[in-house]
């Protein structure tokens, strides 16, 4: 069962699927990546792991067609290290010139449960010796209890180091805590399950300079909900 759970909702939403190289057009419902970012805007620390384990969908899931106006290109590095180093470079952008409108193909009035846990990393994983039903820390700074006792008093009081969003920034998520998901309202019934297609699952990040896509094969099951498998899971494929 999974720690913590997250009511998250928002007017619009849009997990643009990687494939479609010009158009956005989002994946049917929450990808994990964009589940953990919600987490992680509300605690972020290089010692924790956010693993999103539960997807509810608590609405039907409901289609936008938009069109909206995008930049083409941006300001390229090259350009800005250069400036640094005190070279002769330009580093303007004219938006007017730039310009581009796409077609969009948005989620909207959508609203999900998330449940997730965190595991502590790196030079944390030593004090690994003791349950996460502890009530104290057991004395080193990065102990599981303190995290998890940081994490709920600040999504209590709705801190957020960020505001959270769906998919892309215009998309304001609005989010509360859940406490005791037995008591909350169901998700959206299915007559049967539904397979999703292959959708992207986060990035691995082992090498800095060049992250790898990692993808998994979900199932919208008929209970409204999408069981997400572990990183390191053989469903979890790059």
């Amino acid at each position: 069962m999974s720690r913590f759970c997250l009511e998250v909702k928002g007017k619009y939403a849009c997990f643009t699927r990687p494939e479609m190289k010009v158009e956005r057009v989002s994946y049917d419902v929450i990808t994990p990546s964009a589940g953990r970012a919600i987490f992680e805007s509300i605690l972020w620390k290089p010692a924790i792991r956010w693993q999103v384990e539960k997807i509810e969908v608590l609405k039907p899931i409901k289609w936008l067609n938009i069109r909206r106006n995008e930049v083409g290109k941006k300001i390229s590095t090259t350009s800005v290290i250069d400036v640094m180093k005190g070279k002769s470079s330009n580093l303007q952008l004219l938006i007017e010139d730039e310009r581009q409108q796409r077609a969009s193909l948005f989620l909207r009035d959508v609203a999900y449960r998330l449940y997730a846990d965190f595991e502590l990393q790196d030079d944390s994983k030593h004090i690994h010796n003791y349950s996460k039903s502890d009530t104290k820390p057991i004395g080193n700074e990065n102990s599981y209890m303190k995290f998890a006792e940081m994490f709920n008093r600040r999504a209590r009081k709705g801190q957020c180091f960020q505001q959270p969003y769906l998919g892309t920034r215009e998309c304001a998520a609005y989010w509360r805590l859940v406490e005791n998901s037995e008591h909350e309202k169901q998700a959206i019934q299915l007559k049967e399950d539904k397979p999703l297609g292959w959708m992207l699952y986060d990035l691995d990040y082992s090498n800095h300079n060049k992250p790898v896509p990692l993808f998994f094969n979900p199932t919208l099951k008929m209970d409204g909900s999408i069981d997400i498998p572990s990183i390191d899971s053989d469903e979890v494929r790059r």
